[in-house]
């Protein structure tokens, strides 16, 4: 039998270090099997001294910041700062890599391209994996205090989906949830496996999920659009998948009315009536949104295509006007935990 697929979460509170470790220490409470924390040095703390903290205070979950990037960290840091981690979390951390969009742009960079983030992950399994390296310097440089963390990629867009394939443990694919760019996705990670002679099992599936529990229609309906306008300015191609049209201005003159993108934008249902010519499926094909029911209903038919898919990110979206008539005195991460992911049977958290 396969094993259960893992529920992570990469929405915490962020407030300080403390707080965010007794947030995740009762998630791992909940169930929840990964614990994933955002770096955005101009947005949030230091993930690494976060996960450190909450590194203490847990024993069970899965660490790890998503989504880091060689742009703003060089990889030496990057392979030292996690494995500073790993030695209070031994064997339960990983590091999530990605081209950097919104972090690197916030400070007038330009993201990585694809060959760059292909060599700063190498370069970072390598330090990671204890090798000398050779960087220029007179002697090789190794990392002295190298812990075995796997590293994944967050990838969409099919270039960066078979390098990771390459080079990367694991994939964090970020196509939304139609099953046709699904499966182009997996197709994508295998190839790349398959052109280096590696295992395509050998290669780690996991799904990032933009989610929004509401029971408010008009407001699921603003949201959803956003994030399919933001799939659509990173990944055009996204739409010809799903049977989609951009029937509307050009996007690029549409971004300037929002900051920095549409998947990040301050009022996320604003930025959806910029939109507001995209139809319902567009919103249905990249996101899971709606009710308790919705939710089991949407995740469930991800889960029933069949894929090997060995992790699920749930990405949480804004709350809605209507959060409190939703989750009663509950929280977010509860209701979801008990509520949605113990009905995805037989994919159950404890």
């Amino acid at each position: 039998m396969a094993d259960p697929v893992q529920f992570g979460l990469n929405r915490w509170t962020l407030s300080s270090p403390a707080s965010f470790a007794l947030d995740v220490k009762r998630g791992e409470e909940l169930g929840w099997d990964l614990a994933l924390i955002p770096s955005s040095p101009l947005l949030s703390l230091d993930p690494y001294v976060m996960l450190a903290f909450a590194a203490r205070g847990t024993d069970r979950i899965t660490l790890g910041p998503l989504i880091e990037n060689p742009v703003m960290r060089h990889p030496a840091v990057l392979a030292s700062s996690i494995a500073t981690v790993d030695g209070l979390a031994a064997g339960r951390t990983l590091l999530g890599l990605g081209a950097g969009d919104t972090a690197v742009r916030l400070m007038g960079k330009r993201p990585a391209k694809v060959v760059e983030l292909e060599e700063a992950t190498l370069l970072t399994r390598q330090l990671l994996a204890g090798e000398e390296v050779d960087a220029g310097a007179r002697e090789p440089a190794r990392l002295r205090h190298a812990r075995p963390v796997p590293v994944w990629i967050a990838a969409g867009g099919p270039r960066t989906l078979r390098m990771a394939g390459r080079v990367a443990d694991g994939v964090f694919i970020r196509v939304g949830r139609h099953e046709r760019n699904l499966r182009a996705a997996v197709e994508a990670v295998h190839a790349g496996a398959r052109e280096v002679g590696r295992d395509s099992s050998d290669v780690g599936i996991g799904l990032v999920l933009h989610t929004l529990l509401t029971e408010d229609h008009s407001y699921a309906a603003d949201v959803g659009r956003s994030i399919a306008a933001g799939f659509y300015e990173y990944s055009p191609m996204l739409f010809e998948g799903a049977g989609l049209e951009w029937d509307g201005p050009d996007v690029e003159r549409l971004r300037e009315e929002v900051w920095p993108d549409f998947h990040h934008a301050a009022d996320l249902a604003a930025a959806g009536r910029v939109v507001d010519f995209l139809s319902l499926d567009a919103a249905d094909a990249f996101a899971v949104i709606g009710g308790v029911d919705d939710l089991v209903q949407q995740l469930r038919g991800v889960l029933d295509l069949g894929l090997p898919i060995s992790t699920i990110v749930i990405h949480r979206l804004p709350p809605a006007p209507d959060s409190r008539a939703v989750l009663g005195e509950r929280g977010w991460k509860e209701v979801v935990a008990r509520e949605v992911l113990e009905r995805l049977q037989p994919v159950a958290i404890d």
